[in-house]
């Protein structure tokens, strides 16, 4: 007769113990995974309406509208490390000819129209077609991906 190597009598108690460490958001750079799922949620109404005004506004000659256009990106995206903020955000430029696009350098907070034709500096030339397409209205550039972001803020991802 055959022995079963598996007794029902056998019983084993596995407990799961966690313990959250509590740590600050500023001190903490997002996961890989967690950047990744912050970066492909929806754009805020506000965040996208500031990022349209860039042209009727006259932004590009204020620095006070710069300063503020600079902070509604660090409000829409609070989580991000300042070394995960965008290269830059490039957008169709309604300034009419010659100017085609224009970019906000989230570094050096600048803002700069840009003729047909003209070299983007950046990684930000790939962006150039995405950004005079209809269906977006601006590009949030990083160093290894792409967010077209539509009116209604939903984003789209392109790797690099």
């Amino acid at each position: 007769m055959r022995k079963p190597i598996i007794s029902g009598k056998a019983s084993t108690n596995h407990k799961l113990s966690v313990n959250p460490q509590t740590q600050s958001r500023s001190s903490v750079q997002s996961s890989d995974l967690d950047l990744d799922r912050r970066l492909r949620q929806k754009r805020s109404s506000n965040y996208v309406k500031s990022m349209s005004n860039l042209d009727a506004g006259g932004v590009h000659c204020d620095g006070a509208k710069v300063q503020q256009l600079i902070r509604d990106i660090h409000n829409e995206l609070p989580e991000l490390a300042p070394a995960q903020y965008p290269i830059g955000i490039i957008a169709k430029c309604y300034l009419g000819m010659p100017f085609e696009v224009h970019t906000l350098d989230c570094t050096l907070e600048i803002i700069h129209h840009y003729k047909k034709g003209e070299p983007l500096p950046n990684m930000m030339e790939k962006a150039r077609s995405l950004a005079i397409h209809p269906i977006y209205t601006f590009i949030e550039i990083y160093s290894d991906r792409m967010l077209a972001v539509k009116e209604n803020g939903e984003v789209s991802v392109i790797k690099r």
